[in-house]
C-alpha cells in the first residue's frame, strides 16, 4: 500500500522524511513488486536514527509490516530474522529457544537491520559491534530479484555488504551468530574522578563484559558494569558502589532502567540500558557520536575535559564505551579496537550546533569516524575520505546497483555517481 505524502518523522522529530510516496508491505512478494516498480526508494527501520541517512524525495518502504520470524540453527549456532524486527522482539524467542546474541544496544526498541546499516554497536571491550554479529543477509536487489551474501561463501564482497547504509539493496532477512544463553548482573559506580578514569581506560573496560561510562564532562562520571556471571569481573573500584538504581541521566526515574544493584537476570535484561517492556515516546534529544582508536582515548578524554564547561550546559549526558574492531568495510570501528564518544544533546538545535562543531575539532584530528546515524557537521566527502575501503564499497554499489536505485542524497554525497 502506497500513500502520497504521508508525513513521517524520526523518533527525535528533527528529521521528516521527504518521500513522495511510502510503502508498507506485508509480504516479500510484496517488498520485491514496490522495489521493482519504484525509480529510487530507500527502507526505514524503527526511525532511530537522527541523520538523513534513510531519507529520500522518491519511495520510502517501511519494513516492520512484514511477517516477524526468528529461525534457529541450534547447530549452526545462527539465528535467521527478519528484518523489520527489533531486537525486543528477537531476544525473546531466542531467549526460549535457548540462545543469546553476545551483544546489545543500549535501547532494544531499534530494529535489526537499520541497527546493522549503520555500525550501531553496544559495549565492551572484547565485543564486536551489532554488525559483526552477521554472517548472512539477504536482500532485494533493484530488479526486485532475492539476492543472498555469506561471510562464508562470499569473501570478496561480504564485508562490504554489511554496514551498507542502505545502498546495496532492501534488506529481508539477516543471519546472526548466537551462543547460549547466560545470565549477567549490572552494577554502577558512582562519583568515578574522570582524571582516574583517564589514566586507566584499559583497566575501566576490562572491569566487566560490558562498560558504560556517563558523564557531562564537567564533573565527575558513573559507570555500569555488566558482567557475566560466568565471566566475573576484575574488582575495579573507582568512586563508590551506588545503593540504589542510578538512571543514565542523573536524577531521571528509574522505573524503565534494567535491574541493578546486583541482581542476576538474564544477557538480555541487562545488556541494554533500558527494558524491552518500556515504550519509549519522542525523543526530547539529538544525539552525536564518534569511534576514536583506543589509543587516542586518553588524548580524547583530556581535549573533552579542556571544553567540558561549554559541553555541560547543553547535553543530558555523554557516555563513553569501547568496541572491539571489525573488518566491515564503512564500519566505525573497522580495523581497530575503538572508544565511542556519545552525546545525548538537548533539543536545542541552534545551541547545540556550536558546542558540536567545538567537539568535532577535539576528536576530528584524533581520527574521529562519526555514527552514521547521529548528527554530524563534517562535509559528506570528509566523512567518506575517513574509510580506506571507501573506493571499494563504491566499487560494490556500481556492481550491485548501476542505477543507483538505492542510493538517496545522504549517500550520493559521501559517493559521488561516476
Amino acid at each position: 500500500m502506497a500513500t502520497a505524502r504521508e508525513s513521517i518523522r524520526n523518533w527525535a522529530g528533527n528529521v521528516t522524511f521527504g518521500a513522495a510516496r511510502v510503502h508498507r508491505p506485508d509480504s516479500v512478494d510484496e517488498l520485491r513488486r514496490v522495489v521493482a516498480d519504484s525509480r529510487r526508494i530507500r527502507a526505514l527501520g524503527s526511525r532511530h536514527s537522527f541523520s538523513a541517512v534513510a531519507d529520500t524525495t522518491d519511495d520510502l518502504v517501511l519494513l516492520d509490516g512484514l511477517p516477524p520470524a526468528v529461525e534457529v540453527d541450534a547447530g549452526a549456532r545462527t539465528a535467521t530474522v527478519a528484518a523489520g524486527m527489533t531486537y525486543a522482539q528477537v531476544v525473546t524467542e531466542l531467549q526460549s529457544a535457548g540462545f543469546a546474541l553476545a551483544n546489545m544496544a543500549s535501547l532494544p526498541h531499534i530494529s535489526v537491520a537499520g541497527s546493522v546499516a549503520t555500525g550501531t554497536h553496544g559495549s565492551g571491550a572484547t565485543q564486536r559491534s551489532l554488525a559483526a554479529a552477521v554472517v548472512g543477509i539477504e536482500s532485494i536487489g533493484p530488479d526486485g530479484e532475492l539476492a543472498t551474501v555469506r561471510r562464508d561463501t562470499d569473501a570478496d564482497r561480504f564485508p562490504g555488504s554489511v554496514v551498507a547504509l542502505g545502498a546495496l539493496g532492501v534488506v529481508t532477512k539477516l543471519t546472526l551468530s548466537i551462543e547460549p544463553a547466560y545470565t549477567m548482573t549490572q552494577a554502577v559506580r558512582e562519583c568515578v574522578p574522570l582524571d582516574e578514569v583517564a589514566a586507566g581506560l584499559d583497566d575501566m573496560f576490562a572491569a566487566a563484559y560490558s562498560v558504560s561510562l556517563f558523564t557531562d564532562w564537567c564533573g565527575d562520571a558513573h559507570v555500569y558494569l555488566k558482567s557475566r556471571t560466568d565471566q566475573p569481573g576484575s574488582g575495579w573500584d573507582l568512586g563508590r558502589p551506588a545503593e540504589i538504581p542510578v538512571h543514565p541521566v542523573p536524577g531521571m526515574p528509574t522505573d524503565y532502567c534494567t535491574a541493578q544493584l546486583g541482581a542476576v537476570g538474564w544477557w538480555h535484561e541487562r545488556l541494554p540500558h533500558f527494558r524491552a517492556e518500556f515504550v519509549p515516546g519522542a525523543g526530547k534529544e539529538l544525539q552525536s557520536e564518534y569511534f576514536v582508536a583506543r589509543e587516542q582515548a586518553p588524548a580524547a578524554f583530556a581535549a573533552l575535559r579542556e571544553i567540558g564547561d561549554v559541553v555541560a550546559p547543553v547535553i543530558h549526558v555523554a557516555e563513553v564505551r569501547a568496541v572491539r574492531g571489525d573488518d566491515l568495510w564503512l564500519s566505525p570501528a573497522y580495523g581497530r579496537d575503538t572508544v565511542t564518544f556519545h552525546f545525548t544533546w538537548l533539543d536545542a538545535a541552534a545551541e547545540v550546533a556550536p558546542v558540536m562543531k567545538l567537539v568535532e575539532q577535539a576528536l576530528v584530528p584524533l581520527g574521529a569516524r562519526p555514527h552514521w546515524g547521529k548528527l554530524t557537521a563534517m562535509a559528506p566527502a570528509d566523512l567518506s575520505g575517513l574509510y580506506e575501503r571507501g573506493a571499494d564499497f563504491a566499487g560494490l554499489m556500481r556492481a550491485v546497483d548501476p542505477g543507483r536505485k538505492f542510493t538517496n542524497a545522504f549517500v550520493d554525497g559521501l559517493f559521488p555517481g561516476q
